[in-house]
């Protein structure tokens, strides 16, 4: 293995864990050896679809096994799914689409999957799935399941200093309110409504 691979992998570990501790929707852990985090399990708490029977039912728990071989990033990794889901674009690998560059990094695609899961995403014309690829074009309405943003928002930090001052005292000397507000804004967790279809 080469030491700009090692590099690589530390790389992206270190940017999902910064973006995915305390997520509300999204869990990762490493697979095998934390040293050589090349393999990843991804656990998404969000509204998507799988057949059960003949019926499309909700389904709110999906795992993801994404594997960042030896060709990575020169090649996109592998990722397949260990849960069912009824969707257009995966099969027995997910499709993380066609093109792909070096540069785009681990959390871009456990996002890119999340969003394909609750159908912020997804490609009828180019199907795993023909089945679900025809259901999702016939019914574009019920789309997306989920409307949120999956990053993690930024946190917003409001500094009152109190009085009529313009800004915080000069010289660290405390002004008239010394007062420090902050506020922080959070994804929202709503997910809508329940839905249970039948297929003809």
């Amino acid at each position: 293995m080469s030491r700009a691979r090692d590099r690589r992998l530390m790389r992206d570990k270190e940017m999902v864990d910064a973006e995915f501790t305390s997520h509300p929707f999204i869990f990762v852990r490493v697979l095998g050896n934390p040293a050589l985090p090349e393999r990843y399990m991804v656990t998404y708490q969000l509204k998507g679809l799988k057949l059960e029977g003949k019926q499309i039912v909700e389904s709110m728990r999906h795992e993801a096994e994404i594997y960042l071989h030896a060709d990575y990033p020169r090649s996109k990794p592998k990722c397949i799914m260990h849960t069912p889901i009824f969707h257009p674009n995966f099969g027995d690998h997910i499709c993380i689409g066609d093109d792909w560059a070096a540069g785009e990094n681990l959390v871009s695609i456990i996002i890119q999957i999340g969003r394909m899961i609750c159908y912020q995403e997804y490609n009828p014309k180019s199907p795993l799935n023909a089945v679900a690829a025809r259901w999702a074009r016939e019914n574009e309405k019920l789309f997306p399941l989920f409307e949120g943003d999956l990053y993690q928002a930024e946190i917003s930090i409001d500094l009152d200093f109190g009085g009529d001052t313009a800004g915080p005292p000069k010289n660290g000397a405390p002004g008239p309110e010394d007062d420090m507000d902050i506020e922080l804004l959070g994804p929202s967790s709503d997910q809508g409504e329940d839905l249970e279809i039948e297929l003809g």
